[in-house]
């Protein structure tokens, strides 16, 4: 096997390393090296005895993160805790990074209790997340990058909860310089209205002013009242604002119309009233169709367009020199909340 993604987690049986080979379909390379190890918890004691036992045991198969197997080189001590996610993947960590992370105690899972499993590798603590979850939270932790796993849009939001689930601080991990802002930041134009209200629900400022600026083509009137409660009033009325605000900055600047020049021969003052008139027209139509994300090139297009009836050159240069001068201010417009 040339490459593998996240979820190709890898497949220890008890036959040790041969058999993992053959669920390979080749030798196992991990980040830390050949496996050569055997992660399988130890059988209770209702499993041992029988030799039909044992001979189901040969078909038994254990999944291990790879990023987080025994053997990692995440730290310099060994791992001394595991972590079994719903869909039974190991993640071998330490428990002091755990904790450190942690203001609740992860939940109130640690320390583990004297009625959890134990291995060489310490307690296995069963948690209700996936495996795609519980991987974003355990790279989180250990504040490596988990990019190239390509998390999906529902397992960051899932990732984001519990880690404030497990008392991780998001304020401190989700900011303009952490990996887990930029792997959000990242997904945010494919799901900006479902980031924009998480990041609210969680008071993530720096979040959501970032992922406002891909919600200017969003029609509010699709707004959920699921999502409306979870992003909260105060991100709910700035999401509005930003809209409003932006539609009526550029009905404002489309009030002025080009300056008249200096009268002469060709074209006197009655003349440049046929340039007015048609700005009026033009931007009524604009305004009318205002949108909180108007292109810049759509604004050219339309009032571009009355230059085609002048014959005047002095009133085409005025024409073309407001148009750049809407266009100037029309992009320095607040684009976020």
């Amino acid at each position: 096997m040339d490459s593998l993604d996240w979820m190709d987690v890898l497949q220890i049986a008890p036959n040790g390393v041969e058999d993992a080979e053959k669920v390979f379909d080749g030798p196992v390379a991990l980040e830390g090296g050949t496996a050569n190890w055997l992660p399988t918890p130890p059988p209770s004691e209702s499993d041992r005895g029988s030799p039909k036992d044992t001979d189901n045991d040969a078909d038994d198969t254990v999944s291990v993160s790879i990023a987080f197997h025994p053997e990692a080189n995440l730290s310099e001590a060994r791992p001394d805790l595991a972590l079994l996610s719903s869909d039974g993947i190991f993640f071998y960590v330490h428990s002091y990074h755990v904790l450190a992370a942690s203001s609740n105690n992860f939940a109130s899972l640690l320390p583990a209790s004297p009625g959890h499993v134990y291995t060489d590798h310490g307690p296995i603590i069963p948690v209700p997340e996936s495996g795609d979850v519980i991987n974003v939270v355990a790279h989180t932790i250990y504040n490596i990058p988990c990019s190239h796993y390509t998390p999906s849009i529902d397992t960051l939001i899932a990732s984001v909860h519990a880690m404030h689930k497990y008392g991780m601080p998001l304020k401190s991990l989700i900011t303009p310089s952490t990996l887990l802002f930029s792997l959000i930041l990242a997904q945010a134009p494919l799901a900006p209205i479902q980031f924009y209200a998480l990041a609210g629900a969680y008071d993530l400022d720096d979040l959501t002013v970032t992922v406002s600026s891909h919600l200017l083509a969003y029609h509010l009137s699709s707004l959920t009242d699921e999502l409306a409660t979870r992003m909260g009033p105060v991100y709910l009325k700035r999401l509005f604002f930003l809209h409003l605000g932006r539609m009526e900055a550029l009905r404002r600047l489309l009030l002025m119309p080009p300056r008249p020049h200096p009268s002469s021969a060709e074209c006197n003052f009655a003349d440049q009233r046929s340039l007015t008139r048609a700005w009026a027209l033009a931007s009524a139509y604009l305004a009318w169709e205002a949108r909180p994300d108007m292109s810049t090139s759509a604004m050219e297009s339309a009032l571009y367009s009355m230059g085609s009836r002048l014959s005047c050159p002095e009133c085409k240069k005025s024409l073309s020199d407001r148009v750049k001068e809407l266009v100037i201010q029309w992009s320095i417009i607040k684009r976020t909340v």
